[in-house]
């Protein structure tokens, strides 16, 4: 990870980015004002939030192997439950993001590639009528996520544990579509690519991907610009630490970069 890199990123992004009053088509000025700049609701998620302060205080140590790419955070793969959180997780307010989204799409079917600790899942999981699949490569991570599931009695959560080359392909011989597809797991530019066009077969109309740490590297940003024009994508938002990309043949294939 190029702290230079991104800090160009930043500057670029920041000249570039707009608020609603820039923003002329009336999907994407709803939807930034409903979705991206909607309320925070910290009380019905104050639950999960205690479950993140227990595990940024877990000290027990797991052997954790990188399926992707690896943090620079970590130097050998003993690693404290408490420094996994800490780098692993999407804090709070991305989560509520990625929450937002997924209730005004009334997302019935939702994907996450990279459970981690199953923070973000359960908030996924809180959508109406949800049901979440999310896939975790890592054993012992997968069954820290899994002991949280069943603490909240989340129901409606499938842990897919296993390499995501091999599991996720298998899982997409399911039929039905896929109303929303949170990509967090390996972030290099092959496997993002590969990952996208398996999950595309499966996309519904109204859908939306969207694509964790766009700017975390050179081979991240470039996947992000060839996603955004992508034939099957008509519309899509940069938001520097995530992008989002829909599918709505009505949309035009309309780009924005927004504040947030």
């Amino acid at each position: 990870m190029s702290k230079f890199f991104q800090a160009k990123s930043f500057l670029a992004h920041w000249l570039d980015a707009v608020d609603d009053h820039s923003i002329h088509s009336p999907f994407f000025f709803d939807f930034y004002n409903r979705a991206i700049k909607g309320q925070v609701e910290e009380v019905p998620f104050a639950a999960i939030e205690n479950t993140r302060e227990r595990l940024l205080a877990n000290q027990s140590i797991l052997t954790v192997q990188d399926l992707g790419d690896t943090s620079p955070h970590f130097k050998n793969e003993q690693r404290t439950i408490a420094k996994i959180a800490q780098t692993s997780l999407n804090p709070p307010a991305q989560c509520q993001l990625y929450y937002r989204i997924a209730s005004l799409l009334e997302a019935k079917k939702i994907i996450e590639l990279g459970t981690s600790m199953g923070i973000c899942s359960l908030y996924l999981a809180s959508v109406k009528d949800s049901r979440v699949i999310t896939f975790e490569g890592n054993h012992d991570i997968a069954n820290i996520a899994q002991t949280n599931f069943e603490y909240f009695n989340q129901g409606n959560i499938k842990l897919m544990e296993g390499n995501i080359d091999r599991t996720l392909p298998e899982f997409l011989q399911t039929p039905g579509k896929i109303d929303f597809v949170l990509m967090d797991a390996n972030h290099r530019y092959e496997p993002t690519l590969r990952y996208f066009n398996w999950l595309t077969r499966r996309i519904s109309d109204k859908g939306v991907v969207i694509i964790d740490d766009i700017y975390r590297s050179q081979q991240m940003a470039k996947a992000w610009r060839e996603l955004r024009k992508h034939d099957l994508v008509y519309g899509s938002i940069d938001l520097f630490s995530c992008g989002i990309l829909f599918f709505d043949l009505n949309l035009n294939k309309q780009h924005f970069t927004c504040q947030y």
